[in-house]
């Protein structure tokens, strides 16, 4: 007979005593929350550990006028780099001396350095341009965790690059394993510029990524300042009130 034993997953040990080097690609509606969130997570690190955060934000994208409101912009950031926005503010905001990127990944940046990248990104062909580079690194991202909703719900997720863990633990399946119609090529995108503020209201509900942020940045501070996590992500929905998890790896242990 066998029965399922409760796991959780461990941050190894590597991630002591120094600077964690996170990768956020995307800034806008996801991106722009989780930015601001990390700042508050590297604070609250800074004050129960010896960790800290570097973050180094890409994205490609300018602020137009249908971003204002739902995501983090005002009026006088029209026309600017969303990425040199948003890190400057936080920047000067929390005396910090992260790093902008106004370009495409995984083109515009070696993906080497990263302890994790996180992607908060529209397109199923983002994530996979994004998977297949960090599974060619020659140095792996420990982690990758990705964001993604539509209007009213959404999901996130954390994983493991790379074909086991090196401490024999069960590895954490990648957001492409866990969602493989994701690595169809055939997979149509949906992103299609909202022009006005009105519509991107339509096409997504005012407070989706916010909360997408909010339950990501919770498994982070989990893993991160606590050690360990007991679910891989969740999925949620604002228009039902319903979160629920997505479970780790489950191990199978005989019994006598």
């Amino acid at each position: 007979m066998a029965i399922d034993v409760q796991v959780r997953h461990y941050l190894p040990a590597g991630f002591d005593q120094r600077t964690i080097r996170i990768l956020l690609v995307g800034c806008g509606g996801n991106g722009a929350q989780m930015l601001m969130g990390l700042a508050s997570l590297n604070s609250g690190l800074r004050a129960i550990s010896s960790r800290s955060l570097h973050v180094t934000t890409v994205d490609d994208d300018i602020v137009s006028e249908a971003n204002l409101g739902r995501q983090p912009f005002y009026a006088c950031d029209i026309g600017d780099a969303k990425a040199r926005v948003l890190t400057e503010r936080i920047n000067i905001a929390h005396g910090l001396r992260w790093t902008a990127i106004h370009g495409r990944a995984p083109q515009a940046v070696d993906l080497q350095p990263f302890d994790i990248v996180i992607s908060c990104v529209d397109t199923a062909s983002a994530r996979r341009s994004l998977g297949a580079a960090i599974e060619d690194a020659a140095r792996k991202p420990t982690y990758w965790m990705d964001l993604g909703n539509r209007a009213v719900d959404g999901q996130f997720l954390i994983g493991c690059p790379g074909s086991a863990d090196k401490s024999g633990r069960l590895r954490l399946p990648t957001v492409l394993e866990i969602f493989p119609e994701l690595a169809d090529d055939q997979l149509p995108d949906d992103d299609a510029p909202s022009c006005s503020i009105a519509e991107a209201l339509e096409r997504q509900s005012l407070f989706v990524n916010r909360v997408l942020a909010a339950h990501a940045l919770a498994l982070l501070f989990d893993l991160l300042g606590r050690g360990s996590i007991g679910h891989a992500g969740a999925f949620f929905n604002l228009g039902t009130g319903q979160t629920v998890p997505i479970p780790l790896p489950r191990e199978r242990e005989p019994q006598g």
